[in-house]
């Protein structure tokens, strides 16, 4: 008996999603056997994760489920990929029931994404809050509105005036939205308090960095800051933090923060799952050719935040951003490229000039650089907006989106908390699962284990 080709991709964000609907389209059922691996059966659409967190969006509405497509052919692993070994040709998958399988394949596109990137600072995974997933945002937003309520209630002025302070590190694009947004929330959430003073509610904005988000250029970074400063936050610039605690955060030049809100947003690193291939990289990243095949490794692809791939509108040692931009269309070339190669067809190279950076400050307020051209104010707004809500990929959550966006406008927030994961831990630690991962030994260990056939 024939067997088909089996196709695995590890991963649904942009670039897992983007690879999967386009075999689906351009494969015929009888050619190859399709199969996901993810924790989650819906691609997340993280730019706009902020707005849920700040509660202007609701968590299904950036939550775009896999199971609706009319096409949907590809059979889904819920759980995650903890290890391959490339030459047996199998992916080892902890499965939600906690099950560790091997998946054997004959193409794999590694498309696992991205975890937040910590450092060896004292207390940090254990006191900060992450920004990644969508039970992280769901969680801040009740937290956040529940320090509000702590803090009416309490009848101590130094806890009163902690609950009220707020701590961002990271100011780059998720740690700017997060704060621009969850300050906007917090200064209209107070006025429903009336035993609380709005002036004791304090946002930090750290950064090691010289400048806030870079990438923008000089005079729309500058423009970003005095729209942040101008709501009352505070900007730290070549500041990061010394060490975090369940009260306090220390800062680096030495100031110490009574707190029980840390926001940690600094930045991310390849997902654990490429060390454990023993193949080359580069800052972490999976080194690939242009075409975004692994050297010396035949049928293995890699793209999106995991793999180091060469921007060829750049040029020299240049590789492209960790961004949706790249990510989306990456899975568009790789899944033709998968098929040229089951076909025995040439691939071809990505390449993306990249189309601008868009910040979306919540309100009116944004900077927004299309095409090279700068913006600021509404204009910015309505391109970022306009952006995002082109990039979604489903009617459904188009409609979504654009319904709690206009209700946002008119009716403002209901300041809910839902209550749902009080009782929970919820920091760093609990949410990404980095310590689920194999060695390489391991996992060559658990094919060995497993016989020839798996």
């Amino acid at each position: 008996m024939v067997t088909r080709p089996r196709i695995l991709v590890v991963g649904a964000g942009f670039a897992g999603v983007e690879c999967v609907r386009r075999l689906e389209r351009r494969l015929s059922p009888g050619e190859a056997d399709l199969t996901l691996v993810t924790p989650f059966s819906y691609q997340l659409y993280l730019p706009l994760l902020p707005q849920v967190a700040s509660g202007v969006l609701t968590p299904q509405s950036i939550a775009l489920s896999l199971r609706r497509s009319k096409r949907y052919r590809t059979r889904i692993i819920p759980g995650g990929a903890i290890g391959v070994d490339l030459a047996s040709k199998v992916c080892v998958v902890r499965t939600i029931t906690d099950e560790t399988v091997n998946e054997r394949y004959d193409y794999l596109v590694l498309a696992p994404g991205s975890v937040t990137r910590t450092f060896d600072i004292p207390g940090l995974v254990d006191n900060a809050f992450g920004m990644k997933t969508l039970a992280e945002a769901a969680y801040i937003r009740d937290h956040v509105i529940s320090q509000l309520d702590l803090a009416d209630a309490s009848q101590d002025p130094a806890e009163r005036s902690a609950r009220l302070q707020f701590v961002v590190v990271g100011g780059g694009y998720a740690g700017t939205e997060t704060a621009a947004c969850l300050q906007r929330l917090t200064h209209a959430a107070v006025k429903r308090y009336p035993r609380l003073d709005p002036a004791l509610i304090k946002w930090h904005l750290i950064d090691i960095a010289p400048k806030l988000m870079p990438e923008l250029g000089d005079k729309l970074g500058r423009s970003a800051q005095e729209i942040l400063r101008r709501r009352g936050i505070e900007i730290s610039l070549g500041v990061s933090i010394d060490k975090a605690g369940p009260t306090e955060v220390t800062f680096t030049d030495g100031r110490v923060v009574p707190t029980r809100t840390l926001i940690w947003t600094a930045g991310v690193v390849a997902s654990p799952l490429i060390a454990t291939l023993g193949a080359e990289t580069a800052r972490g990243r999976l080194v690939v050719a242009p075409e975004m095949t692994v050297p010396g490794h035949d049928g293995v692809f890699a793209l999106g935040d995991s793999a180091a791939v060469p921007d060829l509108a750049k040029g020299g040692d240049a590789v492209c951003p960790p961004t949706a931009q790249h990510a989306m269309r990456q899975g568009k070339v790789v899944a033709d490229n998968v098929i040229a190669a089951l076909r025995g067809e040439p691939m071809r190279p990505y390449e993306h000039k990249d189309l601008g950076l868009v910040v979306d400050l919540g309100g009116k307020d944004a900077v927004s650089k299309p095409l090279g051209l700068e913006l600021h104010g509404l204009p910015a707004q309505v391109v970022a907006r306009g952006y995002h809500w082109s990039a979604l990929r489903t009617g459904v959550a188009k409609t979504r989106v654009l319904t709690n966006w206009a209700l946002n406008a008119f009716a403002g927030d209901d300041f809910v908390r839902t209550g749902f994961q009080a009782r929970r831990p919820a920091k760093l630690k609990d949410f990404e699962y980095t310590d689920a991962y194999l060695t390489s030994e391991q996992v060559r260990a658990q094919v060995e284990a497993a016989g020839p056939e798996g």
